[in-house]
């Protein structure tokens, strides 16, 4: 008994609160659909596509589908790889960070350099012999893409999953298909990396302005913290909504501009858990002694003070994510998304578009939209629950 307790105590904070936080179901749930969403943002192209992943003809390898990755595939999959070695990497959390910033610029860069897709992508070739009578090949799970339209089958349009018309043809479309004919499911895939990127990235700018604010408020108080508290007001008081339609209307639709408003419109809820951290925290003795020592100020409030009071920030950068694809979807649902990309709100958008009800333009990304937001509620949730124990729930039992 003595040397677990030995051993618990030297338990880091950083794996207290996550041994915690993992405890319930409903988190494992949700860390699942997460990842299951990354895996499909991710390997999109390789997973719902109509060129072959590998094929061989006259004894030839080659596969079709590298060559028309695009520059955003090559920079996610990029990205992927690097978070996935530094996860693994004995370095403190400041480098990895460092080490993935500049992994990611330079991933950026040589792929705007280097990959070249073609311009124009005619996916009925790859249902002509050129692509079909051939020694064999690898298809995708669902072989067809997002923006195939399947003309070459002749009049085609909305399908319900598993449809006879379809299936007489020789397709299968376990989904059905859009007002254009394209695959639903291919869709729903490729959809997943527009959720996921506006989400992190956008609540990823808010986070960055909201610490270095809220860090600067509530380390000097005093005029500073009211100034900026004025400022946080302000911000608080812009609609998040009205203004990204403003933006649509003036400066056409943009992924990017998305995330930039998102994410400049929401770093005031972080300033506000940061300066409440700072506050606590820049009386403690480690913090006075670095202030003694002559340290820079950079380093005191983002080295020392930082780690001991970003746990909150965690619980609000989940219910952020979950607000940012509320927020692409509401756009996308009303006319407002991307053009030429697929997107959850848009699909949800078809489904009373035409006369009749297309329950399952509806039901699948409706679902999708429900099951994700619900998904960061619930780590948000279990994160909330680890760091402050008395608005957990399993303790008023025990209590």
């Amino acid at each position: 008994m003595t040397e677990m307790a030995h051993a618990v105590s030297r338990e880091s904070m950083a794996r207290r609160i996550w041994r915690k936080t993992l405890q319930g179901v409903g988190v494992k749930l949700g860390l699942a659909w997460i990842g299951l969403l990354v895996v499909m943002g991710v390997f999109a192209p390789f997973l719902a596509n109509s060129m072959p992943l590998l094929m061989s003809k006259e004894g030839k390898i080659s596969a079709p589908v590298l060559a028309y990755l695009s520059v955003e595939d090559v920079v996610v999959l990029a990205l992927f790889a690097l978070a996935a070695i530094l996860a693994w990497v004995p370095l403190s959390g400041g480098k990895r960070f460092l080490l993935f910033v500049v992994g990611a610029a330079l991933a950026a860069l040589l792929a705007n350099l280097l990959v070249k897709p073609p311009q124009v992508e005619v996916y009925d070739v790859f249902r002509t012999p050129a692509y079909t009578d051939v020694d064999w090949r690898i298809m995708p799970l669902d072989p067809y893409a997002p923006t195939d339209y399947l003309r070459d089958y002749g009049e085609t349009g909305l399908e319900a999953p598993l449809a006879a018309k379809a299936l007489a043809q020789g397709r299968v479309h376990l989904m059905g298909t859009e007002e254009n004919g394209a695959d639903v499911l291919s869709r729903m895939i490729h959809a997943s990396r527009i959720a996921l990127s506006i989400g992190l990235i956008a609540t990823g700018i808010a986070m960055v302005i909201g610490v270095i604010l809220g860090g600067l408020m509530g380390y000097f108080s005093g005029v500073v913290d009211m100034v900026g508290m004025r400022l946080v007001e302000i911000f608080e008081s812009i609609p998040t909504l009205f203004l990204l339609l403003t933006f649509v209307a003036f400066f056409g639709r943009s992924l990017y501009m998305m995330m930039v408003i998102i994410g400049v419109t929401s770093w005031s809820g972080y300033a506000r858990y940061i300066r409440a951290e700072f506050l606590k925290l820049r009386k403690q003795e480690y913090v006075q002694a670095a202030v003694a020592s002559g340290l820079p100020l950079m380093s005191i409030l983002f080295r020392h003070m930082l780690p001991n009071g970003v746990a909150p920030l965690l619980v609000a950068a989940s219910f952020g994510v979950a607000s940012a694809i509320l927020a692409e979807a509401t756009l996308s649902f009303l006319g407002l998304g991307l053009v030429g990309e697929p997107s959850w709100g848009q699909m949800l958008d078809q489904a009373i578009k035409s006369s009749t009800f297309n329950w399952w333009m509806a039901a699948f990304p409706g679902g999708a939209i429900f099951l994700t937001v619900f998904a960061y509620n619930l780590v948000g949730e279990a994160f909330r629950d680890a760091i402050d124990p008395k608005l957990s729930r399993n303790a008023g039992v025990r209590g």
